[in-house]
């Protein structure tokens, strides 16, 4: 899927805000699961919530670009859904960003976790991989910054400082 930044994505720093990025997995999961798997999001009876999201900033997006998407599906249960997504910037093969997204598919009414309904689990085992054998999209690289945590909490080595302009942790 492309999605273009918008003007108002950027924030202070020129580049894409990170809560941003967040928005553009949600674009992502939701446009699949309304055009492939028939969701009615103002109707339907069961309904997907999002229980825990996570982003690793990989590089700077900013206004303009067209950002390629991908997604797959990595664990399906009864009642919920994991996916990994990668954001591109258009014509790069290294990922800006990746991350995931779980939601529990619940009644809409009593806000109780249900199973997930046929159609959108058919929609969704489409894209379900085993992420242990399936070769991975970009989606798990491991975040430079996290790495440099980890060695400085092990007394090898101090945290860097992010690059200028970067959303990295």
């Amino acid at each position: 899927m492309s999605i273009p930044t918008r003007w108002m994505d950027n924030d202070s720093y020129g580049h894409v805000n990170n809560v941003v990025y967040y928005s553009y997995f949600d674009t992502v999961v939701n446009e699949h699961l309304i055009n492939v798997g028939g969701l009615d999001i103002r109707a339907d009876p069961v309904i997907g919530v999002v229980v825990e999201t996570r982003c690793f900033f990989h590089e700077s997006l900013s206004f303009p670009a067209v950002i390629d998407a991908g997604m797959r599906v990595t664990r399906l249960g009864r009642s919920s859904v994991t996916y990994e997504i990668g954001l591109f910037r258009q014509g790069q093969d290294g990922p800006a960003a990746t991350g995931h997204f779980v939601h529990v598919w619940v009644d809409r009414r009593e806000q109780r976790p249900t199973a997930i309904p046929p159609r959108i689990r058919a929609a969704l085992e489409a894209l379900h991989v085993d992420a242990g054998r399936e070769a991975p999209l970009g989606l798990r690289h491991r975040s430079p910054h996290r790495q440099r945590l980890r060695r400085a909490r092990a007394g090898r080595g101090t945290p860097a400082h992010p690059r200028r302009g970067s959303d990295s942790l």
